[in-house]
């Protein structure tokens, strides 16, 4: 089959970014809207299925639309930002390496900032068995090893477009 166009019910250019790298073939813009659904969910699921469900009401007929959420969850901090992440604090990149100082074990999130690609958490998140950071890792590790790639890979498999 040919390629896909969808639209991404989100404002952060990145996100689309990210999906385009990792959907080969596919054509990922932004919806167009001023506004999105806010994040009102009790989960990542909750709150991609209404913006999903929110893009279908500005979409052509017969297009495709994606919603998407995410966050990074750090149990030093109980699991905040979590739900909250795109607007828990103006940096949150800062806001994560002040609350951590001082914190001993979490072996998930470095205490300084590392690496250039990526955005948003990526340069303070190694992934499990990693000591670079996601930023430090790249953009090519990250089409291939990220949530967003593993849900790019599912979305694939289940609609046998690629």
């Amino acid at each position: 089959m040919g390629g896909v166009t969808a639209r991404l019910a989100s404002q952060n250019s990145n996100k689309a970014r990210e999906l385009a790298r990792a959907l080969p073939g596919w054509r990922i813009e932004l919806l167009e809207s001023d506004r999105m659904p806010p994040e009102e969910g009790s989960s990542y699921y909750e709150n991609a299925l209404a913006k999903a469900r929110f893009g279908r009401t500005k979409a052509e007929p017969g297009e495709w639309t994606l919603g998407e959420d995410s966050g990074v969850e750090v149990a030093g901090l109980g699991g905040a930002p979590g739900l909250h992440s795109a607007r828990w604090a103006e940096d949150g990149v800062a806001q994560v390496l002040e609350e951590l100082r001082g914190v001993e074990g979490e072996g998930r999130i470095v205490h300084e900032r590392r690496g250039t690609e990526g955005f948003g958490y990526d340069p303070i998140f190694a992934p499990g068995g990693e000591e670079r950071t996601v930023a430090e890792l790249g953009n090519e590790w990250k089409a291939e090893n990220s949530h967003r790639a593993r849900a790019a890979r599912a979305l694939l498999a289940a609609t046998g477009y690629c």
